[in-house]
């Protein structure tokens, strides 16, 4: 049974998602194949004529287990534990005590078999120690490899092809078993235990009614009503900016691009403009080279020509003008007194103003009030004030409530008169029997024509005419405006070269005349020489 669960779930496992698909479209294609069939037999009977075939009666429906296909996903030994469950609950345990197997033969002599040489690598299903992966690495990296060992020339002994046996699992012996800790994560009786604590702690507790509420209901202060926010736009700095720049902004005057040729200058058909005139050259003289080796001259340096000295001219005695010292300006001060006369004046003037205004006014007279009549004592009416009124809570849920229940009671009431109505059995006319019986017709099939079709070929054909007919409009528009660019560039050349050479054309500045230079004699009379004073005799 495990074996062949086993081979249900590898072939299970084998089909891809696109075969199991394929083989549904497949199953559903005979279903349709099948249905055409039948209806085309019932068809071909109905234009015989012949009578319907009798509805078969069918049969009851037989219920059928559930075959779901996680069941055969289920592991080797839970399937067998589950077996072996159900056979010691089933069966007695007294009545098959002596039934159980005898024990196995004894085996024979080991029997010696040949060593494979040939094979490098050892068997997978062979069950040994267990090896570490860091110590399967060390081992990988000394061993020699199997390509550089020597194979036997001999054949190799015919090796019997085993039969796959079940992978036992095992446990890896990690180190960090012999790492004991002690676990901090605490078991699920410690957490709802905690839990059942805290909920203890944490118990709803009510509070008493205040009998104030049902005495006299408190309604809240209705808010006051804000005005509504009146939105207000942004101004800005720089709107205003913009609007005073379009106000003074001047309409702008359509400028007249009108072409206006200019007349030919005459001078350029009498004579060559532009062109400078060619320099006549003299024919050049050729001399004998003078090496120094041959005859030496001397050539004697020429003697600056020293100017005379210029005479010596004595500088004008400086015209002084005697000191004359400024007189000051003899200015007075006036001596003003300092008192506050005026200004007493002024507030006794004030004074006596509104002592006289004082006066002038009228005394109020005094006039007594009557007595109070003490025969007859008139007390204040005692206010009565009404007690509080309590009022039954309107709220918006009993209103939703209310019309709710109105709207299911309508719903109700319709669906209970629709219900009596269905009931009323009201045959209707019998019509079919007055009526012509179906005839089916018979279809002409030389009558039909035949629809037009279009391929989708010829679609992508005259798309793709379309697109290569717009690229080549494209290709011939950019090489024209190539040829355009080149020729503006062309002719941009032309006028600069043409600039140009004006531009070389020279042209002989006008001799300047300035003012001549007029020599005036000076008034300045000549110097007198005197002889300078050495003599001691006249000092003090």
């Amino acid at each position: 049974l495990i074996i062949q669960l086993y081979m249900l779930s590898l072939n299970f496992r084998q089909k891809s998602t696109e075969q199991q698909e394929l083989e549904r479209i497949e199953a559903l294609q005979k279903e349709v194949a099948e249905q055409r069939r039948k209806n085309e037999a019932s068809y071909r009977a109905a234009l015989a004529g012949s009578q319907p075939p009798k509805k078969h009666v069918l049969s009851t429906t037989i219920p059928k287990e559930f075959h779901f296909c996680s069941d055969s996903r289920l592991k080797n030994h839970m399937d067998v534990g589950s077996a072996e469950d159900n056979s010691y609950k089933e069966v007695n345990f007294t009545s098959q005590l002596r039934k159980h197997p005898s024990s196995p033969a004894p085996k024979g002599t080991t029997i010696p078999k040949p060593f494979n040489l040939s094979r490098g690598k050892r068997k997978l299903d062979e069950a040994g120690a267990y090896v570490p992966m860091a110590q399967q690495i060390e081992q990988f990296q000394k061993r020699t490899p199997s390509r550089y060992h020597l194979r036997s020339r001999q054949r190799p002994s015919p090796v019997k092809a085993e039969k796959p046996k079940i992978t036992h699992p095992k446990t890896p012996q990690l180190l960090t078993r012999q790492r004991h800790r002690p676990t901090m994560v605490k078991s699920t009786a410690e957490i709802e235990a905690e839990e059942a604590e805290k909920m203890q702690q944490f118990k709803f507790k009510a509070l008493e009614l205040n009998r104030k509420i049902l005495e006299g209901a408190l309604v809240p202060k209705k808010p006051d009503s804000k005005e509504v926010t009146k939105p207000e736009g942004f101004h800005l700095e720089i709107e205003k900016r913009l609007q005073e720049r379009q106000a003074s902004k001047k309409p702008e005057e359509k400028e007249d691009h009108t072409f206006h040729p200019r007349p030919l200058p005459t001078r350029i058909l009498e004579e060559v403009v532009g062109v400078p005139e060619k320099k006549v050259l003299n024919p050049t003289v050729p001399e004998s080279p003078a090496f120094a080796l041959k005859n030496r001259v001397r050539i004697e340096k020429k003697k600056e020509e020293e100017k005379p000295p210029a005479p010596i001219k004595a500088h004008a005695v400086p015209h002084f003008l005697p000191f004359q010292p400024k007189l000051p300006v003899k200015s007075q001060v006036e001596m003003c007194p300092f008192s506050f006369e005026e200004r007493e004046r002024e507030r006794r003037v004030m004074k006596e103003k509104k002592l006289e205004e004082m006066r002038n006014e009228e005394v109020p007279k005094f006039k007594a009030q009557p007595l109070p009549d003490f025969h007859e004592v008139h007390l204040p009416e005692k206010k009565v004030v009404e007690p509080t009124k309590p009022a039954p809570f309107k709220l918006m849920i009993d209103e939703r409530g209310a019309s709710k229940g109105e709207r299911w009671e309508q719903m109700m009431k319709e669906e209970l008169k629709r219900q009596a109505e269905a009931a009323c059995f009201k045959a209707r006319p019998n019509n079919v029997m007055h009526k012509e019986p179906f005839v089916p017709k018979k279809e002409n099939r030389s009558i039909l024509v035949p629809e037009g079709f279009q391929l989708a070929t010829e679609r992508r054909a005259k798309e793709r005419m379309e697109f290569e007919k717009e690229l080549s409009e494209k290709e011939a528009l950019k090489a024209r405006m190539e040829e355009e660019r080149a020729r503006e560039r062309e002719e941009q050349e032309k006028e600069e070269t043409a600039r140009l050479r004006q531009e070389q054309v020279r042209k002989a500045q006008p001799i300047r005349r300035y003012k001549p230079m007029e020599l005036k004699k000076s008034d300045v009379s000549l110097t007198v020489p005197q002889s300078p004073n050495f003599s001691d005799r006249f000092r003090m």
